[in-house]
């Protein structure tokens, strides 16, 4: 089952307030659902799901039954579930509404991390099925996810793909029994010139394209994992940020340039929409596009 398919299988097409299921991104899947009270049909998950809480009646409690596990989970704002690959959940029952970010990983995520360190392999089974825990770290990562859901950015899929690493990597790390110890000669050492070069010229080649991660560690030759800690280790900001900041800035060209409209603009710099890009500009400059356009003139 496709990871934009799952959720949709498992709770059902009601109630989802935002949903990446365009298929637009590639390294996860998410939406954000609305709970009310009641019971959950049994379903067996073909991909890591990780649901996060954000919102809930202060009475609320999730009970679920997995991997031979029954679980009572008072809900509260943070809590955290996981829902391995192949574990069959049952007698899912929500007692009160609650709302959830619900993330999807699929297996080939665990896959290229564990070669690109060249060390055990970790499984997406090996990820235990628990529930009702606390870990600041997925929660920020979840709610960076959820930003991007509601209000994509004009490098989403560059860092959609970064924070599915991102994600993978502390799962694995704090939750599979194979951590791996970080590698500071890689971060430390950064891109040399020629691939840092290659990289910045396939971003400015392609600031109307579709760009993924993979393609910007292609540019360098290297793997997607070691590509974000050497970019950012040499440049200061994650490929995101940077080619988000060039983006931007061909935006201000084509403001100053007066040859095509603020939607043309939005579009041709790759934003979902006009209002998304309108809110990232004003971000970044603390001027809308059609007061920058008038003080241009």
């Amino acid at each position: 089952m496709r990871m934009e398919d799952q959720s949709g299988a498992k709770y059902g097409c009601k109630d989802v307030l935002a949903s990446s299921a365009s298929g637009i991104w590639q390294g996860l899947a998410a939406d954000y659902r609305h709970h009310p009270p009641g019971e959950v049909g049994s379903f067996q998950s073909s991909n890591l799901e990780i649901a996060i809480a954000t919102a809930c009646n202060l009475d609320c409690v999730v009970s679920r039954t997995g991997d031979r596990i029954r679980q009572h989970t008072r809900v509260e704002a943070g809590t955290i579930w996981f829902c391995p690959t192949g574990v069959q959940e049952t007698d899912i029952v929500v007692s009160e509404w609650h709302e959830a970010l619900h993330i999807y990983l699929p297996a080939s995520a665990f896959a290229a991390i564990s070669e690109a360190r060249g060390r055990a392999a970790c499984r997406p089974e090996s990820v235990p099925y628990l529930g009702g825990f606390f870990d600041e770290r997925l929660r920020r990562l979840g709610a960076d996810v959820l930003r991007e859901l509601i209000a994509p950015t004009a490098a989403s899929a560059v860092l959609i793909d970064t924070l599915a690493i991102e994600l993978t990597t502390c799962i694995i790390n704090t939750y599979s029994g194979v951590a791996f110890a970080p590698d500071g000669s890689v971060s430390v050492q950064g891109l040399d010139d020629r691939r840092l070069r290659r990289v910045l010229d396939y971003m400015t080649a392609h600031l109307e394209d579709d760009v993924r991660l993979k393609d910007l560690a292609d540019a360098a030759c290297l793997s997607v994992f070691h590509f974000i800690r050497m970019f950012t280790s040499t440049t200061g900001l994650t490929p995101h940020r940077y080619l988000s900041r060039l983006r931007l800035e061909r935006a201000k060209t084509l403001l100053s340039l007066k040859t095509m409209s603020i939607a043309e603009i939005a579009q041709a710099c790759r934003f979902s929409s006009q209002s998304a890009f309108s809110r990232a500009f004003r971000r970044a400059t603390i001027a809308t596009p059609q007061a920058y356009r008038r003080q241009s003139s």
